[in-house]
């Protein structure tokens, strides 16, 4: 998380300010602050991590446009954090590449899951996050 917050705010805020020593005492808060959020994130009652988890991604990831990571970040550290706690931030429904990457599994991993009925298709097509966050969280955390 940390990493992801240097890259993302305080290097260019370097870059614009010229190196500014402030950023320096920004860097330092920013590891201070990242285990309270990350304790916020994993072990906060479900309104304070749900909180904590949409200031994160607002901030990390601003724009006019939905939230759409690659498949791939549901993989990071944050993205499993976010899929067990609120499952999709922002989506009713996510594809089967998605719901794979968030798994862990295949895309046929995930419609074989659908098709027994341990995954829920939304009506619409797709795979509902509420479903893959319940299924990982009944999982244990070293499966």
């Amino acid at each position: 998380m940390v990493r992801i917050i240097e890259v993302r705010l305080l290097d260019p805020l370097e870059i614009l300010l010229d190196g500014d020593e402030a950023v320096g005492a920004l860097r330092r808060s920013v590891r201070d602050r990242a285990e309270d959020w990350a304790d916020r994130m994993l072990d906060g009652d479900e309104r304070t991590a749900t909180h904590t988890i949409a200031r994160m991604m607002a901030t990390l990831y601003p724009g006019d446009e939905p939230f759409d990571p690659p498949a791939d970040w549901w993989r990071t550290p944050l993205g499993q954090v976010v899929v067990r706690r609120v499952g999709h931030p922002y989506a009713r429904a996510v594809s089967y590449s998605v719901a794979g990457a968030m798994l862990g599994i295949t895309r046929q991993g995930v419609h074989d899951l659908v098709t027994r009925g341990k995954l829920e298709r939304h009506p619409d097509g797709g795979v509902t996050p509420e479903s893959i966050r319940d299924r990982l969280n009944r999982r244990s955390p070293t499966t």
